[in-house]
């Protein structure tokens, strides 16, 4: 987990770094062609190959929806924002999560979870700073973008199991790499590209492939509610490269914005593993009594 958050951040360092050069939706469109020949041969070589109606299952074409969006709205906003206040404010998304579960599913959330989680958007609050001067209006991009991101991971719990995850993930790219060109137009339209924009977008594919394919290990691999406090290492990756390649020095809100958003994180993860535990215990002891 730790080594797929380094992944992504190095390519949202890049993303940011070339966005100077090119519009967001060139951006989408030239790392997007690179990601899809990297992913169709992982998925052509493992035979998760599916009918293109895929698609138009429900909770996929939910999945790929919400990653659309999210990815639209991030990209527009890492533009004009510090790495670090960005990547803070995504943090928020497994709060999110839990909230869009409780409400849209239904599931059991305890009111030290609700607690968490409304500590956690006051944090993110905190980095907004709506009303006061230096409130940047493209932090809202970046919570759109954890509205999208959440509709995206509520989807894939639902997606039927015999569907292959790389599949999914070709699918979601090959559509996300279409709204890139479409939208490249009103942007500005096409720039031709220098060598070097077009080598780090071909890095920043990779890198992408490598967190995507680092997370489903983790997650499979492990303890799901001991592996996901390391999501939070993408917050110090990129506090270090922000200072490191845009010379950006978090403030005193950020960092306890921050800080309020990890902690709460932290704490509504430490729940869910104390409530994962009871549920056995409690099966158990009813099972008992008949």
């Amino acid at each position: 987990m730790a080594i797929a958050m380094a992944s992504f951040t190095m390519n949202d360092a890049i993303t940011k770094a070339v966005s100077s050069e090119i519009n967001f939706g060139e951006i989408m469109l030239v790392r997007g062609l690179f990601a899809i020949v990297l992913i169709a041969t992982l998925t052509i070589s493992r035979r998760a190959i599916r009918p293109v109606r895929t698609l138009m299952v429900k909770p996929v074409a939910l999945r790929v929806m919400g990653e659309v969006g999210g990815t639209v709205a991030f990209l527009a906003a890492i533009v004009h924002l510090p790495l670090a206040n960005i990547s803070a404010i995504m943090q928020a998304l497994p709060l999110a999560i839990t909230l869009g579960a409780a409400v849209v599913l239904s599931e059991p959330v305890g009111w030290r979870r609700w607690t968490a989680i409304g500590v956690g958007f006051a944090g993110v609050l905190v980095i907004v700073r709506p009303g006061v001067d230096g409130f940047n209006q493209f932090a809202l991009l970046a919570l759109i973008s954890v509205l999208f991101c959440t509709l995206r991971d509520l989807a894939t719990n639902r997606i039927p199991a015999e569907i292959p995850s790389l599949f999914i993930t070709l699918l979601t790219t090959i559509v996300v790499t279409v709204v890139g060109a479409v939208v490249l137009v009103p942007l500005g339209g096409w720039v031709q590209p220098s060598a070097r924009v077009v080598g780090l977008l071909a890095l920043a594919a990779v890198f992408v492939l490598t967190g995507y394919q680092c997370v489903i290990m983790a997650m499979r691999a492990g303890d799901i509610s001991a592996v996901a406090p390391f999501r939070y290492t993408a917050l110090l990756w990129a506090i270090l490269l922000g200072y490191i390649l845009f010379s950006e020095v978090p403030d005193v809100p950020m960092i306890a914005g921050a800080s309020m958003i990890v902690a709460s994180g932290l704490y509504a993860f430490y729940r869910e593993r104390v409530r994962a535990r009871m549920l056995p215990a409690a099966a158990t002891t009813s099972g008992s009594d008949h």
